[in-house]
Formats: structure tokens, C-alpha cells, sequence
């Protein structure tokens, strides 16, 4: 399943700068910096993420042809703020979301989804 693109312009506009007060701190929310590839303005997107040790689970409700996805791609890392850390991410890579590199936590949510990314997390 991925969220239809309608409701992704609609949180663009009203939940997600409601949300950036609270996702970095409040697990599995975390929030997404990334640098736009074309523009090369800083980013930041709350998404559902979940840390198995030094592996990054983010389910990817909107599909895999997001821009912040496409850009973290491009990038080969991006950071992550969550439960008030900040994190360096690299090796993103999309996966299915029945991959067993799936972090364990991430599982159950990501039956509902097509696709999650994973990457290795670094302290910043």
C-alpha cells in the first residue's frame, strides 16, 4: 500500500510543520535533514523510523518516488534527529518491506507498506 498523494500534499502543508515540534523526540517519529538535489536547500521531513543497534529502518508510506527520498539517494547520506540524538545516516537503500534487513521493531508496520529505506547510523 503507499498513502495516496493527495494526503502527502495535505501533511506537507498542515501536519507536518505541526509535527516537527514533536517527532524528534518522540519514537518512532524522528525527523529527516536532507539537502534537495536540484535546489540545494536544507530539508527536514518527520518520518516513522526505527534503530536496530547501528541499522536505520524508515517505512516509506509515501513510496519510494518521494523528493526527500530521491534526494537522500543521490546524497549517499542524510541526518536523522531522533529521541534527541542526531545521527549521520549512510548507505541508504530501499528494500522491500518483507526484507529480513528490516529492523525487528519496524516489522509489524511495514506489512502495510510496499517499500522501507535502511542505513547505517553514525553518531553525529
Amino acid at each position: 500500500m503507499r498513502l495516496p498523494n493527495a494526503l502527502a500534499r495535505f501533511n506537507k502543508i498542515v501536519t507536518n510543520p505541526i509535527q516537527r515540534q514533536w517527532a524528534p523526540h518522540l519514537p518512532p517519529f524522528a525527523m529527516v535533514e536532507h539537502v534537495g538535489r536540484k535546489s540545494g536547500k536544507t530539508y527536514s521531513n518527520p518520518v516513522l523510523a526505527w534503530v536496530d543497534r547501528d541499522k536505520l529502518t524508515i517505512i516509506l508510506t509515501y513510496g519510494r518516488h518521494t523528493d526527500w527520498v530521491r534526494n537522500v539517494q543521490a546524497a549517499g547520506s542524510f541526518a536523522i534527529v531522533r529521541k534527541d540524538e542526531r545521527y549521520q545516516v549512510t548507505g541508504p537503500r530501499i528494500v522491500p518491506s518483507d526484507s529480513p534487513d528490516i529492523a525487528s521493531g519496524a516489522k509489524i508496520p511495514a506489512r502495510l507498506f510496499e517499500s522501507a529505506l535502511l542505513g547505517t547510523l553514525h553518531k553525529a
